[in-house]
């Protein structure tokens, strides 16, 4: 649920979707999901919860240096 509520506060804020919930993957596998907000783009790491890093490494990784580097996530 914290997915949603997440979401719902991003809206509360008055953000709108300027790109659609869609599925990020790592070695051809869903590693979570991303949704664009204009200036931001919020990302889940599926499976795990605040603990992404320790259970997800690759994952999170992945996703960490995508981001640094302006690369698209996908």
């Amino acid at each position: 649920m914290t997915t949603l509520g997440t979401r719902r506060w991003i809206a509360a804020l008055g953000y709108e979707v300027t790109g659609e919930w869609r599925p990020w993957t790592t070695d051809g596998q869903l590693s979570g999901f991303l949704e664009d907000y204009g200036t931001f783009t919020f990302a889940t790491v599926h499976g795990v919860g605040h603990m992404a890093p320790q259970w997800k490494r690759k994952d999170v990784t992945l996703l960490i240096s995508k981001f640094a580097h302006g690369d698209t996530i996908n």
